[in-house]
């Protein structure tokens, strides 16, 4: 008698509930996050995954590898500030106004970039970051090189501000990472998420099928956009000014890029996976060796990455899942071992 091993769609189903269990655990973190450095930390770990699932839209499921999305986060970023500091109101209406204007500015530019193909493509990418980089810096509507700083505003959800407690702000941030993960997870069950994924694997068969690979591309770069935008405007929120250089920089694009491919592009939990590695790294790496100057926790993350690359390609997800198959074969390799097939 022989024991079967899990199949793919138990192991799929125990990955499933896994996950549940953490989104589970996450609305009760702040009764037990203690300390506001770490309650700091969590924040940025459910923004980050949150970016770097909207990036995962067009990079992982969609395979067009975009170092730009810092120029749509920066928009947004923009919105929410300008609607605050430059008009004295609520964020809100420059958070919307933020996303449409992202999405709008990602089909424009990304109409022409998509005729481009591989390292093409990446580089016309890196080039845009460093245009509106630029404009940023000399346009003083935006407030040009100094950026824009928060006035102190009553606290709560209206101005989305908060003093005396992080809580209020882990709660957005955890209703952010709902969004874009619901979002995501709804389109990997939707046809347009199968369009997507086939016109990653291969454009012209996709297109041989009846797939309009130009369309499918644009509108999933817009919603890419839009959802980085929204991670923009909290994150301004949060800080309480931006500039150029703290938004709009192939720094902030290079962290949408680097937690996704650490924690497994083209899946689903690969973005929170990557976040909760990278981001604690980032900030206790600055916390106790920022006096070695900027970028230590950058070299960390070149080396990580270099190692994970190697090891598994697929990332933290790779990993996870050759640890689970190689788990799987070991009581069908037993001799002797008891089955619970009883056919």
């Amino acid at each position: 008698m022989r024991m079967h091993p899990p199949s793919a769609v138990q192991r799929k189903d125990l990955a499933w509930l896994a996950l549940a269990v953490v989104l589970a655990v996450l609305p009760a973190l702040p009764a037990v996050g203690g300390n506001s450095f770490r309650m700091h930390v969590l924040i940025l770990i459910l923004l980050f995954a949150s970016m770097a699932q909207a990036w995962n839209i067009i990079g992982g499921y969609g395979g067009q590898v975009s170092f730009g999305h810092s120029v749509f986060f920066g928009i947004g970023a923009y919105g929410a500030g300008m609607a605050v500091v430059t008009y004295g109101g609520s964020p809100w209406p420059g958070i919307l106004i933020g996303m449409l204007t992202a999405a709008v500015v990602a089909v424009l530019i990304s109409y022409p970039c998509f005729k481009l193909s591989g390292h093409y493509f990446a580089i016309a990418t890196f080039a845009i970051v460093e245009i509106f980089n630029r404009m940023f810096l000399v346009w003083y509507w935006v407030g040009g090189a100094l950026g824009l700083d928060y006035p102190l505003l009553e606290e709560g959800l209206r101005n989305l501000m908060w003093y005396d407690s992080k809580t209020g702000y882990y709660y957005c941030a955890l209703a952010l990472f709902a969004l874009v993960f619901g979002i995501v997870r709804f389109l990997e069950r939707h046809r347009f998420g199968y369009y997507l994924r086939a016109v990653r694997e291969g454009q012209e068969t996709a297109e041989s099928l009846g797939v309009n690979s130009t369309a499918v591309k644009l509108g999933a770069m817009a919603l890419s956009a839009a959802l980085s935008a929204l991670c923009g405007a909290f994150f301004v929120q949060y800080n309480f000014r931006v500039d150029p250089p703290m938004v709009m920089s192939l720094d902030m694009s290079m962290k949408f890029v680097l937690v996704t491919i650490l924690g497994g592009t083209g899946t689903l939990a690969g973005p929170l996976l990557g976040a909760a590695v990278l981001i604690p790294l980032q900030e206790y790496t600055r916390a106790l060796w920022g006096g070695l100057g900027a970028g230590v926790d950058l070299i960390v993350f070149g080396m990580l990455i270099m190692v994970i690359v190697i090891k598994q390609p697929a990332g933290i997800t790779g990993i996870v899942r050759d640890i689970s198959r190689r788990f799987d074969r070991r009581p069908a390799a037993a001799k002797g071992g008891p089955s619970l097939d009883l056919a």
